[in-house]
């Protein structure tokens, strides 16, 4: 099979071309996604090859196109629809976490909601603290509610077919940070879905494991390459999925290395890490040679000066000290 390069923008595109292109019932919905190519251009193209019909641009009204997305997945069409930052998705709140998951309970299984919110998601670059939201924790608190928090483009592609094809809400969280970042894929002519909660070993490992997803996975890949240079062999463990969550993953991982750091994008109070760290302790804490650690943001609004966000974010500083703690090193 010959792999190709490509950025994690592409990778998205790709996605939904395919998608599409394999059912008459999927279409893109948001603002700027049609005319414009997208704000992040991740919809290059698809306008003047599916049509206005399909590829929709909206009004600034998060909380309107989200409720007609809602609507239109209730009468069987799989609708998309992008945020232009997950900060936004806030103001549909009410359609994202009422609406969308509780609709099949609530109709006593009668409807059905296939349907994928996408966009960038986390803290980006100096975008102030409006703007700068991970939102993981908010919807991972929401049951029927699937989240992938995909960091590859490999990852991006997979995830996000997979998720059109599901027939519940699934929010694909994207990073801003990593559009142009780049991977190898398969070439377009293979089918690649990538199911949701099962993470994957990004760098293995013996001495520590770094628990990580999305940004925090090639902050966590260059930690690991710098702590090989002091004798300290470290786990990257992938996410990819937030909910469903790949447990057997952690504790496979963690069984291997007996020490664990958390690291994440997202403020620490009632967070992803935070869960984690309560499913180690509780199902694998005899294997845990150390208390687990976390590294992620700071408990404070996102600041707009550069250096005070380095300071607030997740850096590569913070997670070789939590490294080197818990392998007390």
């Amino acid at each position: 099979m010959n792999m190709r390069e490509i950025t994690y923008r592409q990778a998205l595109n790709e996605a939904l071309a395919e998608e599409l292109a394999r059912d008459p019932n999927v279409f893109l919905m948001g603002e700027e996604v049609a005319e414009y190519n997208g704000a992040y251009k991740v919809s290059q193209g698809l306008l003047e090859r599916f049509g206005p019909k399909r590829i929709i641009d909206t009004p600034i009204s998060e909380n309107g196109f989200a409720g007609l997305g809602v609507g239109a997945a209730m009468v069987g069409l799989r609708p998309i629809i992008e945020f232009m930052t997950f900060s936004f998705s806030l103001v549909a709140f009410d359609q994202v976490v009422n609406n969308a998951p509780n609709m099949l309970t609530m109709s006593g299984g009668q409807f059905n909601i296939p349907i994928v919110f996408r966009g960038p998601n986390g803290p980006a670059h100096q975008l102030g603290a409006t703007h700068s939201h991970a939102t993981e924790c908010l919807y991972a608190n929401v049951p029927g509610l699937k989240i992938c928090t995909p960091a590859t483009p490999r990852d991006a592609k997979g995830l996000l077919k997979t998720a059109v094809r599901d027939n519940n809400p699934v929010l694909v969280l994207e990073s801003e940070l990593l559009y142009s970042s780049k991977g190898m894929i398969e070439p377009p002519h293979v089918e690649l879905l990538i199911p949701l909660g099962k993470a994957e070993v990004k760098r293995e490992g013996s001495d520590v494991t770094i628990v990580c997803y999305a940004q925090t996975v090639p902050l966590a890949l260059r930690v690991a390459e710098q702590l090989e240079e002091e004798n300290i062999s470290a786990e990257v463990l992938d996410l990819r999925s937030i909910k469903p969550l790949d447990e057997e993953a952690i504790y496979k991982s963690v069984a291997k290395t007996h020490r664990v750091v958390v690291a994440e994008q997202d403020r620490p109070y009632c967070g992803v890490g935070a869960e984690i760290c309560y499913r180690i302790q509780k199902n694998i804490f005899d294997e845990l040679d150390a208390p687990v650690a976390r590294v992620s943001q700071e408990d404070v609004p996102m600041p707009y000066n550069e250096r005070l966000e380095h300071a607030v974010l997740p850096n590569a500083e913070k997670l070789v000290a939590a490294v080197k703690k818990v392998c007390y090193a």
